[in-house]
């Protein structure tokens, strides 16, 4: 098979073929889902916003993403039971769980997004508020901040695609778990923070619909936010 036919099997067995399930929430389940998941994103967009404008090297930006990432997991946890999921395996005659192929898929959003970056580092108005971001990793402890950003990672996708989604009505729930956690970014000021938030969420949640559980975005979200700190700011400095 060529590469762009196999390019283009492997996104339709991620992405859009959904693995078959007959589970669903009863009714009361499905309530306290959508009570708990309102209140989760009140609070969570609040301490988001607060913990993004400490300065960096902040010892209370450390504490503020912490508490950030607990909330998130509380939400998820408390919203209702969560579930794994299971991926179509490479001969499409069998499932397995969605290991190597969310790390393909989170390598595969990595990679377009450095491109990208050659874009940005020529354009003043997109670079600063994105190297005002990753100060964060520049002044503070890297090793620290690659731990936090994984867990908050694994937080966002239990709630994001695990609570919340599953509170969500079929037809809507990718348009509006995307929508809904680019509309969180929004409080922090960084145009590309809420267009990435958007391109994440839309896979993540693609994959969320494709699966029916959360270990496939939780893998992806963190293969692509750990190699963008990591990545990004080495990156960005060359192309200065």
């Amino acid at each position: 098979m060529n590469p762009v036919a196999e390019l283009r099997s492997f996104l339709r067995a991620s992405l859009v073929t959904k693995v078959p399930r007959s589970r669903r929430d009863p009714a009361h389940v499905l309530r306290r889902r959508r009570v708990v998941s309102a209140l989760t994103l009140v609070i969570g967009s609040a301490v988001l916003w607060w913990s993004l404008q400490l300065q960096p090297g902040d010892p209370l930006f450390y504490a503020g993403t912490a508490l950030l990432a607990g909330i998130w997991l509380a939400g998820a946890f408390l919203a209702g039971p969560l579930y794994l999921g299971r991926a179509h395996t490479r001969d499409g005659t069998a499932y397995a769980r969605p290991v190597v192929q969310s790390l393909a898929l989170g390598t595969l959003l990595l990679g377009v997004f450095l491109a990208g970056a050659f874009v940005v580092a020529q354009v003043p108005f997109l670079r600063g508020p994105v190297d005002d971001l990753l100060d964060h990793a520049r002044f503070g402890s890297l090793p620290l901040v690659l731990v936090i950003t994984m867990v908050n990672g694994i937080a966002e996708e239990l709630f994001f695609r695990g609570a919340l989604y599953a509170a969500i009505p079929q037809r809507w729930t990718v348009a509006a778990t995307t929508m809904v956690y680019a509309a969180t970014t929004v409080v922090v000021g960084v145009p590309l923070l809420v267009l990435a938030a958007v391109c994440l969420g839309l896979v993540c949640g693609l994959q969320r619909r494709v699966t029916g559980g959360v270990l496939g975005p939780v893998i992806t979200h963190i293969t692509w936010s750990s190699g963008m700190l990591l990545l990004l700011p080495p990156l960005l400095s060359t192309l200065k």
